[in-house]
Order: C-alpha cells, then structure tokens, then sequence
C-alpha cells in the first residue's frame, strides 16, 4: 500500500479523496491544512470511510511514501521544498506557480539534496506526453487559448478588462506569456504553466485568455508546429461542482499519478 501526505483540502483534495475510498493500494494517512481551519477541514472528512489525520505541519519524523499538493501555489514554499530536502518525492497540482522567478531551479535543488524527485501533474490538460516527446526533435511554436465561463474569471484581474456579470459576448482578457498567465492568474493558469514547462518554456509560449458568457464548460485548445510536423487540440472540460475555476479532469487527473505510483501496470 502506497501511503499518502496530502496538502490541503479543499474542493480539489476532498473530491481526490472521496475517489479513493475504495482503493485499497492508496492511503491518504494525513491532511495538512492552514493553520486554525483544522476542525473545519476535520469536519469536512468525517463523512470519509477512512478519514486521515488533518495536521498544520508535517512532522519531523514522518516519511510518507508521496507528499501531493493541493493547496495552492504558497504550499510549494512552505511544504514541498522543506520535504524534497528530507527525501520525500512531491506530486504538484498547482504547477502556475513554478512561474515565480528561480523556483524551478529551487526545486531542482532540492529534490537532488534529498535525492528524490518531483513530479508536476497535468491536471486539466492533455496531450502533455506529445509536447515533451515533440520538445526532443524541437519546437517552433507552441499557442495555448484558455476559455472559460465569465463567472470563473470572478476577482481575478479579467474584472479589470470588462464587466463580467454584464458581459454578452466572448472576451479576451489576457494576451502574453505563459509566465505572466500564471502570475496574474494564479488559479485558472495552472495548464498554461503546465504546457509551458512540457515544451518552450514560460517566456516562449503564447497565451489567450478568454471570458464567454456562453461557455458552460472549461475549453483549453493548443496548436504546436515542429520537426515532428504539428497537432491541434481542444479540450471541453466541465468545471468542478465545487469550485468553477478548476476543471474535474484536474480531480482525475491526481487520481490516475497516484494510481500509476501504486499500481503494477501504469500508463
């Protein structure tokens, strides 16, 4: 049995967990959650056949088998980079924030001092395994257009650009950079990051961003041309229940990484 440190709990980690339940090669033994919400979270989790331990801090002494982040991208800081140090290999959801200057590099560091590894999820996009085998024979050109129902754009800086509840036709709210997607839009950019990374890098894939006031769905549409020829892709993902501005592919998405480190078969 693979065992589990999870950090974080909210509309993400809860889904993840409820979808583990009844697999008994994955245990999520403990929850790390913020300071003076650990009754809330604790209360969230009992409904669970198998409710873990919610905790503030990893302790000292434990080795968890994984350590999954679900917490949003300060969680990188304050947990994943203390644990890569102690050995522990880290799966990361919120990979928009490896978009902060250094902070790959940081990882890097650290996994090779704990002589472990980290891994960054996919999460609501697909077609990550081309990219990356694309990116060994050399990209030209990699274009990501993320669009999403108005609502899911709410206090972000789209409320800036255009009236969101009043908006009546599909807007564009950002053009530029897949690093600076990410550090303006933190929440919804985590596959623009996650592209980014798989192939140009942050600062050499382009980005859309766009609010429809039609859209009931979470549509990511990617266009890479190379050496390898080219591929385009569009992706219809349906919002999770819980939260609007992620998509229930990103839920699975964690399912399956964790499956595949605790199965015999993985793909």
């Amino acid at each position: 049995m693979l065992h589990i440190t999870m950090i974080g709990c909210g509309a993400i980690g809860v889904a993840v967990l409820e979808l583990l339940e009844h697999d008994r090669q994955l245990q999520v033994d403990a929850v790390i959650a913020s300071p003076g919400s650990e009754a809330l979270v604790a209360e969230r989790l009992a409904r669970l056949r198998r409710p873990p331990q919610v905790l503030t801090m990893l302790p000292t002494d434990a080795r968890p088998d994984l350590l999954l982040e679900c917490a949003g991208h300060r969680a990188i800081e304050q947990h994943v980079l203390p644990a890569l140090e102690r050995g522990i290999p880290c799966l990361v959801v919120s990979v928009g924030a490896l978009s902060r200057a250094g902070l790959v590099e940081r990882l890097e560091q650290a996994a090779a001092r704990g002589d472990t590894r980290i891994e960054l999820l996919p999460g609501a996009i697909g077609g990550i395994d081309a990219l990356s085998a694309a990116k060994v024979g050399g990209l030209d050109t990699v274009e990501y257009t993320g669009r999403k129902p108005a609502q899911a754009w709410k206090d972000t800086p789209a409320e800036q650009v255009c009236a969101l509840d009043s908006l009546s036709e599909a807007t564009v709210i950002f053009q530029g950079s897949a690093r600076e997607a990410a550090r303006l839009y933190p929440k919804n950019a985590n596959v623009a990051a996650t592209l980014s990374l798989a192939e140009l890098g942050l600062d050499h894939t382009r980005v859309t961003l766009v609010a429809d006031p039609h859209c009931q769905e979470n549509v990511h549409q990617v266009k890479a041309f190379g050496t390898f020829g080219g591929f385009e892709m569009s992706l219809h993902g349906k919002p999770l229940q819980a939260n609007p501005k992620t998509s229930a592919l990103t839920v699975y998405s964690v399912v399956r990484a964790l499956g595949n480190h605790a199965h015999a078969i993985s793909i």
